[in-house]
C-alpha cells in the first residue's frame, strides 16, 4: 500500500488505526471514529513550492507551470530585478469558504467514511485516486465531497482539492460553489500551478460568474512568476479581464509588477510590448495611483524602439515625468537620443548629449551608438568613425552594438579598408554575434562585385558562426553571378539538405537563373517544379526565359496545377509535434482544421526550430506568413490554412479538444517522428539524460510508446506531472536513443538544446542526478 505522505496527514482526530490494502476501493462496513472538528471558516496558509531537488524535477516543475514551456543586444529594463515578488501572491485575500463541522454531517458511518477518504485520498496517484471516489458514488453528496476538498486544501494538498473538485462537477448531483471554486483556484495559483488555475479561472467564467478579485490577481502573478517571461501573454490577458470584465482596480504592485514584465526584454522584443504598457500607465492614471519613476522611463523607452517614432507622446511623457518632480536619468536620456538619432534629428540629439555630459555620469557606449547614427543619417559616415574613435580614446570599451553600428555604417559608405580593419577588430575580441557585421560585409562586396572576398568572408564566418540562409543565400548569388554553377549547385543543395539553413524564395529564384544562364534547361525546369509545389513566386524574367529555351527543345512549359498534399516528411514531423504539445483546431465547423504552431521566443534551439518549420512547411501556410524575406522576422507562433489533410490527425490525437494518444501511435514512432518529438518538446541533459515531454494520452498510451522503444532495446523511465508524462532515457539507453535519432536532428540543434538543459540544471538543481 502507498504510504500516505507526512503533509497529506489528515488532523490527529482523523488518525485511524486501520490500514486497508490498494484492491479494496471502498472502506469496510463500520468503521467507528469520533468526529473530527473542521473550523467553520477555512484557512488556507499560503504554501510554499519546495526547493527544486535535481534537473530533471526542476524541467518538470518548470513545464508543470506552463502547461497546467534585435539589431542592438542589450539587455532591457530591470533585468536583475525579480518579475513579482513571492509575497505578491498574498497581497488580496481570497473569499471566505464556510464549511460545516464533520460532526454537522448526518449519521455516524457517513462521517467515519468521510474521515477515511480524508486519510486516504492525498496519498495516491491520479488513477487510483479516481477509482477510490468512484467506489463511493452511490453514497457521496455534495456536502460530503465539499468536506473533503477543503480538507485536502487545510493540509496544503492542492493537487489533491483539485482531483476532488474535477470528480465533483462531474457527477449529477453537482451545484456550483462559488467560494468553493475560488478558494482551490487561488491554492493552486499560489503554489505556482497556472495550469490548473487557469483551468479553474474558466470553469469559474463559464458558470456565469465573474472571478474573484483575488483570483485575478493571484493568476496574473503566478504567470509572471513564470520563468523567462514565458506567460507574459497570458499574464496581460487575464490583467486586461480583471479591469473589463470584473471592473476591478488593481494594487500598485500588481501594475508595477506587469509593467516591469513588460520592459524586462531587450528593445527589439519589448518594443512589442508597447500598448499594453500604455494601458498599464492609463490604469495608474486615471484610479489616481502613484506613477513610479521607472514607469515613465520605461515608457520613454518603449518608444524609443519603435520602427515610426511618436515624438509628441516622448516630449508629453518627459513633461509628466517632470512635473510629478522626477529628474530624468541616464537611462531616460539615452532613450531620447536613441529616439532623436532615428529620425536622424542632429540639434536634439546632441543637446540630449550634452545633458548626459553635464550630468557628471559615466558615458554609456549606448549614448555613442546613438550619436554615430545619427550623423550617418545625415550622411556623414567619417563623423560617426571620429565618435567611435573618441569612444575608444575614453576608455569606454565598444560593446556589440557600437560594433555593429560602425561596421554598418561604414560597410554603407563603402570604406573597404576601414570596414576591414573594424571587422579584424570585432573578431579579435572574442564578442559574440559576429553575422550581423558578415553580413554587412558580404552585402557590401556584393555591390563592389568582389567576389573572391564574398567567398573569403564566408568561410570566415562559416567557421565562427552557426549556418544562416542569409549568409548562404548571398553567397549563392555570388557564384551565380560570377557562372560557377556547378559549385553554386553544390551550395544550394546544401542548403536544401541542411535543415538548419534550407531555402526561399530568393534562394530558389537565384538558382533558378543560374540554371537558365547556363542554358541547362531542364534542371532549370525541375526548380521551377520545386518552386511552384512550394508556392514560391518566379520572377517574370526566369519564367519567360525558362519557356523560350525550352521551345528550343519543343517543349512548353505550363502552369501546373499543384494538389495540396502532405508528403511523408511533412506528415512524420506533425507527428513528433503532435506529440510534444502541437495544437490543431477545427475551422469554422467545415470539416477543415488548422495546425498552431508555438516556439519558445527564448530557446535558441526553437528559434532554429521555428525557421526550418516555416521553410518546411511554407506551402501551408497564409500569404501573411510567406512574406518574411529575412528569417528574423518570421514570428514564433504562426499557423497553417485551414485544410482537410491536417483532419486526420485532428482526429487521431484530440478528442473533444482535449489531447489523446492514437491506439496505434507505436506504429508511427519512425527515427524522424521521435527527433522532431525531441526536437519541440524535449531536452537532452549535461548529463547525457534525455527527457522527452508527452501530450496528452494516458497510462495505457505511454505504456505502448515505452513497449515500442523497449523493442528496440531501449529502456526508460516515466514520470507524470500535471496533464503531461515525462519519458526519460538514461545512460546506454539514452545514447541508444540519441543514435536512432540523430541523423534526423538538424545540425548544431544538439548544442543548443544541451546548453538549455545545462541552465535548467543550474536554475534549480542542487545535484545533476535526476530521480525517477
Amino acid at each position: 500500500m502507498a504510504s500516505s505522505s507526512p503533509c497529506a496527514a489528515p488532523s490527529p482526530s482523523l488518525r485511524c488505526p486501520l490500514a486497508l490494502s490498494l484492491r479494496f476501493a471502498s472502506p469496510p462496513p463500520v468503521l467507528r471514529l469520533d468526529g473530527p472538528r473542521l473550523p467553520s471558516r477555512l484557512a488556507v496558509s499560503t504554501p510554499r513550492v519546495p526547493a527544486v531537488t535535481s534537473a530533471l524535477e526542476s524541467l518538470v516543475l518548470d513545464s508543470d507551470e506552463d502547461d497546467e514551456d534585435g539589431d542592438e543586444v542589450e539587455s532591457g529594463l530591470f533585468q536583475g530585478e525579480a518579475w513579482a515578488a513571492t509575497d505578491e501572491r498574498d497581497a488580496v485575500r481570497s473569499p471566505e469558504l464556510e464549511v460545516p463541522e464533520l460532526e454537522e454531517l448526518p449519521e455516524q458511518w457517513r462521517r467515519s467514511r468521510i474521515a477515511w477518504l480524508c486519510k486516504e485520498l492525498p496519498a495516491y496517484k491520479h488513477s487510483t485516486f479516481t477509482r477510490i471516489l468512484n467506489a463511493q458514488r452511490k453514497w457521496l453528496t455534495q456536502d460530503d465531497v465539499t468536506y473533503v476538498a477543503a480538507h485536502c486544501l487545510r493540509i496544503r494538498n492542492n493537487d489533491a482539492a483539485f482531483r476532488v473538485y474535477s470528480w465533483m462537477v462531474r457527477q449529477h448531483w453537482f451545484r456550483f460553489n462559488f467560494a468553493l471554486a475560488t478558494r482551490v483556484t487561488d491554492c493552486l495559483g499560489r503554489e505556482g500551478k497556472v495550469e490548473k488555475c487557469q483551468e479553474m479561472f474558466e470553469a469559474i467564467v463559464k458558470q456565469g460568474h465573474v472571478p474573484a478579485e483575488s483570483t485575478f490577481h493571484i493568476l496574473i502573478v503566478a504567470y509572471l512568476s513564470v520563468p523567462k517571461g514565458r506567460c507574459l501573454e497570458e499574464a496581460c490577458t487575464i490583467y486586461n479581464q480583471m479591469i473589463q470584465m470584473g471592473c476591478y482596480k488593481p494594487r500598485l504592485s500588481l501594475h508595477n509588477s506587469l509593467f516591469r514584465a513588460l520592459v524586462s526584454k531587450t528593445g527589439g522584443t519589448a518594443k512589442y510590448n508597447l500598448r499594453q504598457a500604455e494601458f498599464v500607465y492609463h490604469n495608474l492614471v486615471t484610479t489616481n495611483l502613484d506613477v513610479h519613476k521607472d514607469v515613465y522611463a520605461g515608457l520613454i523607452w518603449l518608444h524609443s524602439y519603435q520602427d515610426v517614432i511618436d515624438r509628441e507622446r516622448i516630449i508629453a511623457l518627459r513633461k509628466e515625468m517632470k512635473r510629478a518632480g522626477f529628474d530624468e536619468g541616464i537611462d531616460v536620456l539615452v532613450s531620447v537620443m536613441r529616439a532623436f538619432s532615428k529620425e536622424g534629428n542632429v540639434e536634439e540629439t546632441e543637446a540630449t548629449w550634452d545633458e548626459i555630459l553635464q550630468s557628471g555620469s559615466d558615458l554609456p557606449a549606448q549614448a555613442y551608438v546613438c550619436r554615430m547614427e545619427v550623423y550617418a543619417q545625415t550622411g556623414e559616415s567619417m563623423k560617426s568613425l571620429d565618435i567611435f574613435k573618441e569612444m575608444k580614446e575614453k576608455n569606454i570599451p565598444p560593446n556589440v552594438a557600437s560594433y555593429h553600428k560602425i561596421i554598418q555604417i561604414m560597410a554603407k559608405a563603402r570604406e573597404i579598408d576601414i570596414v576591414e580593419q573594424l571587422m579584424n577588430e570585432f573578431i579579435e575580441s572574442h564578442m559574440k554575434h559576429l553575422m550581423p557585421a558578415f553580413l554587412d560585409l558580404m552585402y557590401m562586396y556584393m555591390d563592389l562585385d568582389m567576389h573572391e572576398k564574398i567567398e573569403l568572408t564566408f568561410s570566415k564566418c562559416i567557421a565562427r558562426c552557426h549556418p544562416n540562409r542569409i549568409l548562404y543565400t548571398i553567397y549563392l548569388e555570388s557564384l551565380v553571378k560570377v557562372g560557377n554553377i556547378m559549385k553554386a549547385e553544390e551550395v544550394f543543395g546544401e542548403m536544401q539538405s541542411n535543415g538548419m539553413i534550407g531555402t526561399n524564395t530568393k534562394s530558389c529564384n537565384i538558382m533558378l537563373r543560374g540554371y537558365i544562364s547556363a542554358e541547362d534547361y531542364l534542371k532549370a525546369e525541375k526548380v521551377y517544379d520545386a518552386m511552384s509545389k512550394k508556392k514560391y513566386d518566379v520572377q517574370v524574367d526566369s519564367l519567360e526565359k525558362l519557356q523560350s529555351g525550352l521551345l528550343l527543345g519543343k517543349k512548353v512549359i505550363k502552369p501546373k496545377v499543384v494538389s495540396m498534399k502532405l508528403d511523408q516528411e511533412q506528415r512524420e514531423i506533425l507527428i513528433g509535434f503532435l506529440l510534444g504539445g502541437t495544437q490543431i483546431e477545427s475551422y469554422a465547423q467545415r470539416g477543415v482544421h488548422i495546425v498552431h504552431f508555438q516556439f519558445q521566443e527564448d530557446s535558441n534551439a526553437h528559434s532554429v526550430l521555428r525557421v526550418h518549420i516555416h521553410e518546411r512547411f511554407f506551402e501551408w501556410l497564409p500569404s501573411a506568413s510567406r512574406s518574411f524575406d529575412d528569417e528574423s522576422k518570421i514570428p514564433y507562433q504562426f499557423s497553417t490554412i485551414p485544410h482537410q489533410h491536417f483532419s486526420f490527425f485532428a482526429d487521431q490525437f484530440f478528442q473533444k479538444s482535449q489531447p489523446v494518444l492514437p491506439k496505434l501511435v507505436h506504429r508511427w514512432l519512425s527515427p524522424r517522428v521521435l527527433a522532431y518529438w525531441f526536437m519541440f518538446g524535449g531536452s537532452k541533459l549535461p548529463s547525457g539524460d534525455i527527457v522527452l515531454k508527452l501530450s496528452g494520452g494516458n497510462t495505457e498510451g505511454v505504456q505502448r510508446i515505452v513497449n515500442s522503444l523497449h523493442t528496440q532495446s531501449i529502456t526508460s523511465k516515466v514520470k507524470r506531472k500535471g496533464r503531461f508524462f515525462w519519458i526519460c532515457f538514461q545512460g546506454s539507453n539514452a545514447e541508444s536513443f540519441w543514435t536512432i535519432i540523430a541523423p534526423h536532428v538538424l545540425n548544431s540543434f544538439a548544442n543548443s538544446i544541451t546548453q538549455e538543459g545545462a541552465i535548467i540544471c543550474s536554475d534549480g538543481a542542487q545535484d545533476n542526478r535526476h530521480r525517477f
